[in-house]
């Protein structure tokens, strides 16, 4: 089953792990969840107040509706 999720972070949380930091994602673009592989940064540039989706090759689309009624993570 597919679902949308509205990410507005564009950088990871740090963890510290028995003295060593671990970065988690929080975009959603990593390939490697549930941590950060740098995929953040094709966030980028993002035009704020729109809603934004990435293919599979990373390339950046603007959607048509930007869905307020969507549950994110703010």
């Amino acid at each position: 089953m597919a679902r949308i999720v509205k990410r507005n972070r564009d950088h990871p949380y740090e963890v510290k792990i028995g003295g060593d930091a671990q970065y988690i994602c929080a975009c959603g673009l990593s390939g490697n969840l549930p941590f950060c592989d740098g995929s953040h940064k094709l966030t980028k540039g993002e035009t704020a107040g729109k809603l934004h989706w990435y293919d599979e090759g990373g390339k950046r689309h603007e959607a048509k509706d930007a869905y307020p009624e969507i549950r994110s993570d703010e």
